[in-house]
C-alpha cells in the first residue's frame, strides 16, 4: 500500500498523471517485427467542419517496457516523415525512454503510400522540382506564378478539399485529436525537423495542453518579425560557409573567400556548366551546394576546396550531388506552401533578396524561406498558417539542435520563461537519434520534466 501511495505521489508530482480513457483498438501493425501495435483515429478533413468528410490516421504504439507511466507523441518532420516506418526503423533509439514511456506516433495526413505512410495520403505525383530562379521582371514573376500553379493544380484536382487542409495547423490539431484519444491530461511531444512547426503550432493553438514540447533541429516558426526571421536564417547559412573559410585559413586555402564571391558573381551573370552531368549553375545555386557540404563538416571541407578550384576553372561537376537531384530542389511543398510568408511581388522579392545579400556576403538568400517559398508563388491555397507569437503561461520547453538549428530554436523559446537549449557544436541534423548526452536530457525532461542548464553544450 505505502508503495503504491508514492508511486501516486510520484506521478503528480511529475505530472504524467493522465485520464487513462485510452478509446484506440490496437492491433498488430502490418509486417510488424519489433512489437509495435497500431490503431485507426478518425478525423475531419476540415477542422472547421468537426461533422463533415473524416480521414484515417494510422497510430503506432511501442509500449513501457517497464511501469508505463505516460505516453510520448512523436513526428519526425518532413513533412511526411511516415511515423510508423521509421520508429520501426529505429527502435533502439527510444529503449531508455521506454522503461517508463508508452511511444506513440503516426502517419501524417495527405502523406500516404508514396511516402511510406499508412494514413489517408493526396494521391498526387509528388514531383521534385529545382528552386526557381529569380524572376527578372514582372513578367518573369507572372510566368513562376503560372508555373507553380501548375504543379499545384495537378494535386489539387485529386482531393480539393485534403489539399487545402495540409497545414500544420491542421497536423496540430490532429494531434489534440491523438491527445483526446490516448486519454491524455496533457501533451509530451518530441519533434524533430519540420515537425517543430507542427509542435510550435500546437502551442498556440493548445497552450493549456501541454506538458512537454521538445523541438529538436527544426526552425523558427514563432516570430512576429519575419523580415528579422529570414536575416537571422540568412546569417547562420554566412556562418556556416564562415566555419569552412576559417579552416581554409590553416589549410593552404586562404584565397578562397575573395576568389568564392568573385566566382558566385560570375555565375550569376553566366551559369557555369557542370560538364558530367549537361548542366549548369548559376550564382544561388552554387552557394545552395556549398552550405549543403559546409554543413557536413571537416570531413567534406577538403571536398569543397577542390570543387570551388575546379568551378573557377569553368567546369562546376565537382559540385554536382553524388545522389538525389542535380540542382537544389523540393517536393511539391502541400504543406509548406501554407505555413510561410511568400513573394506577393516582384519588387518586394527583389528588396527581400538585396537585404539579405547584405547580411550574408557570401550565401546571400540561398538556403532561405525567401528562396524556398518561390515555389508558392501563385500557389492555388493562401498562407493559413502564418508565424505567429507564442502565448503566455506555457510551461517551459527545450530545443535542441546543431550548426545553426539551435539557434532557431533559441530564438523561438526565447518568448517561453524557464526553457533550455541543448546546443551541439558540429554538423548534423537533429539530435536525439545521435548524440547520446542530448538524448539523456531530452529523456529526463519528458519523464520528470527536469531540464538542463538553459545553455547546454553537447
Amino acid at each position: 500500500m505505502l508503495t503504491s501511495i508514492a508511486l501516486t505521489l510520484t506521478l503528480l508530482g511529475s505530472g504524467l498523471t493522465g485520464q487513462h480513457a485510452d478509446t484506440l483498438d490496437w492491433r498488430p501493425c502490418p509486417g510488424d517485427k519489433i512489437g509495435m501495435t497500431c490503431g485507426d483515429l478518425q478525423v475531419p478533413v476540415d477542422w472547421q467542419k468537426p461533422g463533415g468528410r473524416k480521414i484515417t490516421l494510422k497510430l503506432g504504439r511501442l509500449q513501457a517496457t517497464g511501469r508505463s507511466e505516460g505516453n510520448v507523441l512523436v513526428a519526425y518532420g518532413g513533412p511526411g516523415g511516415p511515423g510508423i516506418a521509421l520508429t520501426q526503423s529505429g527502435p533502439q533509439w527510444w529503449a531508455d525512454l521506454r522503461k517508463r514511456m508508452d511511444l506513440i506516433t503516426w502517419d501524417t495526413r495527405g502523406y500516404g503510400e508514396q511516402f511510406g505512410g499508412l494514413s489517408t495520403g493526396l494521391p498526387c505525383v509528388w514531383t521534385r522540382i529545382p528552386v526557381p530562379v529569380f524572376p527578372r521582371d514582372d513578367a518573369d514573376f507572372g510566368r513562376l506564378s503560372d508555373t507553380n500553379q501548375g504543379y499545384a493544380e495537378a494535386c489539387r484536382h485529386q482531393d480539393p478539399e485534403l489539399f487545402a487542409h495540409m497545414s500544420s495547423a491542421d497536423h496540430a490539431r490532429d494531434m489534440e485529436a491523438i491527445r483526446k484519444a490516448l486519454g491524455d491530461a496533457k501533451l509530451n511531444f518530441y519533434g524533430s525537423s519540420y515537425a517543430g512547426t507542427y509542435g510550435q503550432t500546437y502551442l498556440r493553438l493548445f497552450p493549456q495542453h501541454v506538458r512537454t514540447m521538445v523541438l529538436d533541429g527544426t526552425w523558427n516558426h514563432s516570430t512576429t518579425d519575419w523580415p528579422r526571421e529570414l536575416e537571422a536564417t540568412a546569417k547562420s547559412n554566412e556562418a556556416t560557409l564562415n566555419r569552412f573559410f576559417t579552416w581554409c585559413d590553416t589549410h593552404r586555402c586562404q584565397d578562397l573567400p575573395r576568389t568564392w564571391r568573385t566566382l558566385v558573381a560570375k555565375a550569376d551573370r553566366t551559369p557555369i556548366p557542370a560538364k558530367s552531368a549537361r548542366i549548369a549553375y548559376d550564382g544561388r545555386d552554387l552557394q545552395s551546394l556549398a552550405i549543403d557540404y559546409a554543413r557536413q563538416g571537416p570531413s567534406a571541407w577538403p571536398k569543397l576546396a577542390q570543387a570551388i578550384r575546379q568551378t573557377t576553372r569553368g567546369d562546376a561537376s565537382a559540385f554536382v550531388p553524388e545522389r538525389g537531384g542535380r540542382y537544389p530542389g523540393y517536393l511539391t511543398g502541400v504543406t509548406e506552401c501554407t505555413d510561410w510568408p511568400r513573394p506577393t511581388t516582384r519588387a518586394g522579392l527583389d528588396t527581400t533578396i538585396a537585404r539579405l545579400r547584405r547580411a550574408a556576403l557570401n550565401t546571400g538568400a540561398a538556403d532561405t524561406m525567401a528562396t524556398a517559398t518561390l515555389a508558392c508563388v501563385g500557389w492555388p491555397v493562401p498562407v493559413t498558417n502564418p508565424p505567429a507569437a507564442l502565448p503566455k503561461g506555457l510551461p517551459p520547453l527545450l530545443g535542441a539542435g546543431a550548426w545553426g538549428e539551435s539557434d532557431a530554436a533559441a530564438r523561438a523559446l526565447a518568448q517561453v520563461p524557464g526553457s533550455a537549449i541543448i546546443h551541439h557544436d558540429g554538423p548534423g541534423h537533429t539530435l536525439y537519434a545521435f548524440n547520446t548526452c542530448a538524448r539523456d536530457h531530452i529523456n529526463r525532461y519528458l519523464t520528470d520534466r527536469v531540464l538542463p542548464p538553459s545553455k547546454t553544450t553537447c
